[in-house]
């Protein structure tokens, strides 16, 4: 497979966890690696929904459109920028996020499987620094949703 995978347990609860990735004023506390902001952000929580973000880059900004697939209510997202948003076909298609989110003693089983169509975009995901900038995302979605609950 062209798979590049991320799992961590994260201590905070998965109701939380999964609000903060799907709703837009929390995901961009979190859902790009620090000093990188997110500009805007929307997700519509339906097959066939926009899922949506700007990211700002050392001043450039960059959006990232894309299509909710698949919506299991507290346990599985999966979003893919092949489409856009209607199953639209996206004219430079990249991965698809499969994100799942499970009950854990120390709080949320977390795993985001970012799947390519081929080895050369897997590689090129992976040399962009995936697991660096993917773990750093669920540090900060962790230390972001501990906060919420103070």
């Amino acid at each position: 497979m062209n798979d590049l995978k991320l799992h961590r347990i994260l201590k905070a609860p998965r109701a939380l966890i999964w609000e903060c990735f799907t709703q837009p004023e929390h995901l961009k506390n979190f859902f790009i690696p620090r000093p990188h902001k997110i500009l805007d952000a929307e997700v519509q929580l339906f097959a066939g929904g926009r899922f949506y973000s700007l990211f700002e880059v050392d001043g450039t900004e960059y959006p990232n459109e894309g299509c909710v697939l698949e919506v299991v209510t507290g346990e599985k997202l999966v979003t893919t920028d092949t489409l856009l948003a209607g199953y639209i076909p996206a004219p430079n298609p990249f991965f698809t996020a499969i994100m799942t989110f499970a009950d854990h003693p120390d709080g949320t089983e977390y795993t985001a499987l970012a799947r390519h169509g081929n080895p050369d975009t897997r590689k090129r995901h992976e040399e962009m620094g995936f697991h660096e900038g993917w773990g750093t995302v669920a540090d900060q979605l962790e230390a972001y949703a501990q906060g919420l609950q103070n």
